[in-house]
């Protein structure tokens, strides 16, 4: 199952018109995947610290659907796709958890990919992810593999 994270639009996240700024979801896939992380043990700053090494985007490619407006409390998943040597795939969306469910499920509004890789935190040079990161990645891609059941 998808990693899903409950997020509300404050006044902050909007423009003048009331609707979520488009750059606001970018940041609402970073709390989810932060999150997500956190969910299966792995700690960012912990494992700088630990291993001198940091995860880092490189790559986002999103598609907009639907607006979300201010108060609208929103679903933001994060499912596993791709795991590398040194980068991760991620299949993110941004679902309304405000408005009536479809048939099938909450009504989309922003989803995307997002490459993020390890670096070594000193250098930014790409370095291999950790094993017991890969690893605990590797053991829980299977159980995220399945569709987000709200």
């Amino acid at each position: 199952m998808s990693f899903a994270l409950p997020i509300r639009v404050y006044w902050e996240d909007t423009d003048a018109g009331g609707i979520v700024f488009y750059a606001n979801y970018l940041k609402f896939m970073e709390r989810a995947r932060t999150e997500w992380l956190r969910s299966l043990g792995i700690a960012q700053r912990q494992l700088r610290e630990d291993s001198g090494g940091i995860f880092v985007v490189s790559e986002t490619q999103l598609k907009y659907h639907r607006p979300a407006r201010l108060d609208d409390e929103l679903l933001v998943t994060a499912e596993l796709r791709q795991i590398g040597s040194a980068s991760l795939i991620i299949a993110q969306r941004v679902l309304s958890n405000s408005e009536q469910l479809t048939a099938s499920g909450p009504a989309l509004l922003c989803e995307g990919t997002i490459r993020i890789g390890w670096v070594d935190a000193a250098s930014l040079r790409p370095a291999r992810i950790p094993r017991q990161v890969s690893g605990t990645l590797e053991r829980f891609a299977g159980s995220m593999s399945q569709p987000l059941k709200p």
